[in-house]
């Protein structure tokens, strides 16, 4: 079963060039159980195809008032839903909802419902910026609509800012967020786990000002956490970077900054978990000593006498349940499957996802990834790079097929 099983959801797409982004989410949609309704505006068909539509959705998709047996496919659309999402969302057609003017098929489907709406707006940054477009947003809040993004990035034309689209994952995430508050339920092939994730670098204090750290965003844990929630896991996300982390129903966010303190959470919390994802990247030594005050650079240089953290994968691997699985990461630099394949058997795992952060593109800071996933066997696969999110997605699949052949899931017990 989908998460989204039983659900229909219409799915609006403007004249704008983030209209291929909403390919993607149909696709995650429809894997996801909905059915899609994909309604398309003429400008629309300017950026992407009808057909594509088609081919994905879950009926065929609607342009005008006037080309389906329906003799009012809008309220037959507007009823049926229990979602309408615009994606993405002009701003044409934000003034157009604001003031309740029906030019198109969507338009009118947007007034003829009931229905939960979310609106996805993508537009240059002038645009976002005018008074107009930011006091009709305000309205449509008001009015209890959902609105997603948009994000700060690259735009059409080779111009950066804010205006940029949410990404389809952040949207789709969105959605389980939404039509999940009523489902009271999750479901998915993950649906019965709990997972731990941990996510970010940790900061040691030298003093009230500077800190030892490392360059790790959260961002592969954030995927972790954000994939298997949308497949029906409950997700404890124990994290140093909590203003990014995924505000997404079922995630249960815990933030933490140090080596200690994530130690602490971890332990406190490992023993509700199935899976437990230790992709933080925490900090090896931490100053013995903390000044009290800032550190002068007049003062001259000050020795910082530096001593161990808490190992923290050796505590939880040592104080696993039965039937646990415990997933390491490797971030290196040199000797990748060898560097991995030690720390696998020092640390008594059942997976280490490895990573070359030497490689472009790869690892801290990226929105993209390539990582090899070697199990306690022996067996490696390789994930080549791509999305963050993708690259969550081939772990979690990997890890959940293994999971399925020890007859460990809740659903074959």
């Amino acid at each position: 079963m989908g998460q989204l099983d039983g659900r229909r959801i219409v799915l609006g797409i403007t004249g704008g060039i983030a209209a291929y982004k909403a390919i993607e989410v149909c696709r995650r949609l429809t894997d996801a159980g909905a059915h899609v309704a994909p309604v398309m505006t003429k400008g629309a068909l300017r950026f992407v195809g009808k057909s594509t539509f088609d081919a994905l959705g879950s009926e065929k998709t609607q342009i005008s008032l006037w080309d389906e047996n329906h003799s009012i496919p809008h309220t037959r659309l507007g009823q049926g839903a229990d979602l309408i999402v615009v994606c993405p969302a002009t701003a044409r057609l934000i003034s157009d909802y604001r003031n309740g003017r029906s030019g198109d098929l969507l338009t009118a489907t947007l007034l003829a419902t009931r229905s939960k709406v979310m609106v996805c707006p993508a537009m240059h940054t002038e645009m976002w910026e005018q008074a107009s477009v930011a006091e009709n947003i305000s309205v449509l809040r008001e009015r209890g609509v959902e609105i997603v993004g948009p994000v700060e990035g690259k735009l059409a034309g080779g111009d950066n800012g804010f205006g940029r689209l949410a990404e389809p994952d952040d949207i789709v995430d969105s959605i389980f967020k939404l039509l999940g508050k009523d489902s009271g339920h999750q479901t998915g092939d993950l649906a019965g786990l709990t997972v731990l994730v941990t996510a970010g670098g940790t900061r040691e204090p030298i003093g009230p000002v500077r800190f030892i750290g490392n360059r790790s965003s959260g961002k592969q844990g954030h995927a972790l956490a954000s994939e298997a929630v949308s497949r029906g896991a409950k997700v404890i996300c124990i994290t140093t970077e909590a203003e990014s982390a995924p505000d997404i129903l079922g995630v249960e966010l815990i933030e933490t900054e140090t080596a200690q303190e994530m130690h602490d959470a971890v332990m406190e919390n490992a023993s509700r978990a199935d899976w437990v994802f230790m992709a933080a990247a925490v900090a090896d030594f931490r100053p013995k000593k903390i000044a009290s005050q800032k550190i002068k650079k007049e003062e001259g240089l000050t020795e910082i006498t530096l001593e161990p953290t808490l190992d923290i994968l050796q505590a939880i691997s040592k104080k696993r349940k039965d039937s646990q699985l415990i997933i390491g990461f490797a971030a290196e630099t040199n000797d990748l499957l060898q560097n991995a394949a030690r720390k696998l058997e020092s640390k008594n795992l059942d997976f280490i996802i490895a990573n070359d952060v030497s490689e472009p593109d790869v690892g801290f800071g990226y929105d993209t990834n390539s990582v090899s996933v070697i199990d306690r066997n022996g067996l490696c696969s390789e994930i080549s790079l791509c999305d963050k999110r993708e690259v969550a997605r081939n772990i979690i699949d990997i890890v959940s097929e293994s999971w399925s052949e020890q007859g460990t899931h809740p659903k074959i017990q």
